[in-house]
């Protein structure tokens, strides 16, 4: 009926990988793999390639752990990706001889960490309809805080104005920046550390790693008051999106307007001709808590609300897409 084949990951397929990612209708630089090993020491990645006579049609960027395959847990999204040209029956086929191959290697639950919708190239929500054709369980959801520049405006608040007035009125400085350091020793990780206990999910050293690779991807907006740093952002720039991968400032932002300042700038000058500006998540406890007063400032720019969500599949429920295209 039909000839697809799944194969493990290895490093003979780098080349075809990266080049499938870079014209797949769902895929960002995130999953070239130059980006994914960067941490290869902390994940058993299992990624899979899927062919149809032949033909790269799919991939699933992943790791396992013990029988659960999961979208890479070391990447903000996953999921299915697919190229331009694979239609919906192919994709229904091509993710069944996925689940086929993982329940014949011994693998029970396949978690998947779906791509934003903001992120795709093309409409590309057939991991929702497969998620109700398989009885998928949605375990988790996340918000994340999303502006759209191809609608019409929301008006940013008063709030937020004033902050701006304040950076002004203390003659802040925004400058582009491909030096980390200052960021993340002065203000990042003493911020991460004080507050949650936590350091930055990059390292110093891996954050300019990935920037050595993916410079046009990945910027660095520093403000300063007089010569000294007092706020800034990493963004992940992709095709359609320009992603707030980090944010912090010193103790005085509310003083100086340091983080007003610096989002007004991008959003209506840097990124203004960007689909989308994404503020990322606000949730706490996976998806089950919100940091309201983070909320509350991401809208107050004019962000909205979109998710992502995280479904668990049984690989054995391969069997309820068998009569699905008859």
């Amino acid at each position: 009926m039909h000839s697809y084949i799944v194969k493990k990951y290895n490093i003979e397929y780098k080349s075809q990988w990266n080049t499938f990612i870079a014209n797949a209708k769902n895929a960002t630089f995130l999953l070239n793999r130059n980006f994914m090993e960067y941490h290869n020491d902390r994940f058993n990645d299992h990624s899979l390639l899927v062919f149809k006579r032949e033909k790269l049609i799919a991939i699933v960027p992943a790791n396992k752990v013990d029988n659960t395959l999961y979208s890479h847990q070391g990447l903000t999204y996953g999921g299915f990706i697919i190229s331009n040209s694979l239609k919906l029956n192919e994709t229904v086929f091509a993710f069944k001889s996925v689940l086929e191959f993982l329940e014949t290697n011994g693998i029970s639950n396949f978690i998947v960490k779906m791509l934003p919708s903001i992120y795709s190239t093309w409409p590309s929500e057939e991991m929702e309809y497969l998620s109700f054709l398989l009885k998928g369980k949605l375990i988790r959801q996340d918000v994340l805080s999303v502006i759209n520049n191809s609608a019409e405006k929301i008006t940013i608040s008063t709030v937020r104005k004033r902050g701006v007035k304040k950076a002004k009125f203390h003659k802040l400085i925004i400058k582009e920046e491909s030096n980390f350091d200052l960021f993340w020793n002065t203000i990042l990780t003493p911020n991460l550390e004080r507050k949650y206990n936590k350091k930055p999910v990059h390292s110093l050293e891996e954050i300019k790693l990935l920037h050595s690779r993916f410079s046009k991807n990945i910027r660095q907006f520093n403000v300063y008051k007089e010569s000294k740093i007092v706020a800034g952002t990493t963004i992940f720039e992709t095709k359609n999106v320009a992603h707030a991968q980090y944010i912090s400032a010193s103790e005085n932002k509310q003083e100086l307007g340091s983080l007003d300042f610096l989002f007004q700038h991008l959003i209506t000058v840097v990124f203004k001709d960007k689909m989308y500006f994404d503020f990322g998540i606000s949730n706490e406890d996976s998806g089950k808590k919100m940091n309201k007063g983070l909320l509350y400032w991401k809208e107050s720019f004019g962000a909205r609300t979109i998710t992502q969500d995280f479904y668990s599949f049984e690989t054995k429920n391969h069997i309820k897409l068998a009569h699905v295209l008859e």
